[in-house]
């Protein structure tokens, strides 16, 4: 804050804020604002019904009862203040109220400081989410002898992915993507009612949150034997990502972790199929910085957390992709998700 001269930076519901405090807010009407200022303790601004939901920590706590006005507290929290920045996912309606109280304010994103804070993994931080990415390796581990794809719908798949995410250790399921045959050309396609049949490949996306660290990982299952061009494009993704995997080491650019994995994809002659980046960050957020893509030239640091995901997306036909988390270590790749990454056969 003194580097970039902001004088309080004001956070509310998201990730941020448990990333400070340990506290995540409801996503609520009612505002919930960290107020961190230039000189002084942070305050806590919180409507009184949820204040016993605070545990301690280096913050004082202003609990506003239904007939005050919370945003007058937040305003003589800043009094005085030029550069005030604003937690990205704070919601538009409590900061216009906001603004409106503090005429001649600069307004900036937090996220400017905040991300270069959060990309850098503490190690117990990589070691939450090398749990979480184990959790979801043993779901994996647990489909071919107890999950029948075909006959179901991508629904009913997508409910049993979440069930044993849960049953695996994690707080809650975030999300499953369940794509079948040409649905799979759909990098992020909403699981329906179209029902799995024997020569199908199904995108298999899906992870949740361990103790507020994210899981996410795909594979991609052929319903019986496969044909020879879908394990043709199976084993260029497959390609792709250890290509990627491969790359990751300290100083190489995330742009080159992209380039790494479309390499591969391009000189198949399907580059025009792999229409996302390579990966995201991952931590209190299933997606943050750092973004694998193509101009970002941040370095690699030790700490970095992201994905590896190519993807291959014929459309009327079917998609492959194969995600997987990795750390920059010291010297290389850290692998945290060790699951099997072949096309794997099921029933």
């Amino acid at each position: 804050m003194v580097a970039e001269d902001v004088d309080a930076v004001l956070l509310s519901i998201g990730a941020d804020l448990p990333y400070f405090t340990g506290y995540e807010a409801m996503d609520s009407e009612r505002p919930t604002i960290l107020v961190v200022r230039g000189a002084g303790p942070p305050l806590l601004v919180i409507p009184l019904l949820e204040a016993p939901r605070v545990g301690g920590g280096d913050f004082e706590v202003a609990a506003w009862a239904e007939t005050d006005d919370p945003y007058r507290l937040i305003a003589a929290a800043v009094g005085g203040a030029r550069r005030i920045a604003v937690g990205d996912q704070t919601r538009a309606a409590n900061l216009l109220a906001v603004q409106s109280l503090l005429p001649g304010v600069t307004w900036e994103r937090a996220s400017e400081l905040i991300a270069r804070l959060r990309v850098l993994k503490e190690p117990e931080e990589v070691e939450l989410l090398r749990a979480a990415a184990h959790a979801v390796d043993r779901v994996l581990a647990r489909v071919p002898d107890e999950v029948e794809f075909s006959g179901q719908t991508e629904m009913d798949l997508a409910r049993e992915f979440q069930a044993m995410t849960v049953e695996e250790g994690h707080d809650v399921a975030s999300f499953a993507i369940v794509a079948g045959g040409p649905n799979g050309a759909s990098p992020h396609h909403e699981p329906g009612d179209r029902v799995i049949q024997p020569g199908d490949l199904v995108v298999c996306d899906f992870g949740g949150r361990w103790q507020m660290y994210s899981s996410d990982v795909t594979r991609t299952f052929a319903v019986g034997p496969p044909s020879g061009r879908q394990e043709e494009v199976h084993g260029i993704v497959h390609a792709a990502s250890q290509a990627a995997r491969e790359a990751v080491r300290p100083g190489t650019t995330c742009e080159d972790i992209d380039r790494a994995a479309r390499h591969v994809i391009e000189d198949a002659g399907l580059g025009e199929a792999f229409i996302h980046r390579t990966g995201h960050g991952i931590g209190l957020e299933v997606h943050e910085h750092p973004y694998m893509v193509e101009g970002n030239e941040t370095p690699l640091e030790p700490g970095m957390t992201f994905s590896i995901e190519p993807g291959i997306y014929l459309r009327g036909s079917f998609g492959v992709r194969i995600e997987d988390i990795v750390a920059c270590g010291a010297d290389g790749v850290d692998e945290l998700n060790q699951a099997d990454r072949s096309l794997i056969v099921v029933g």
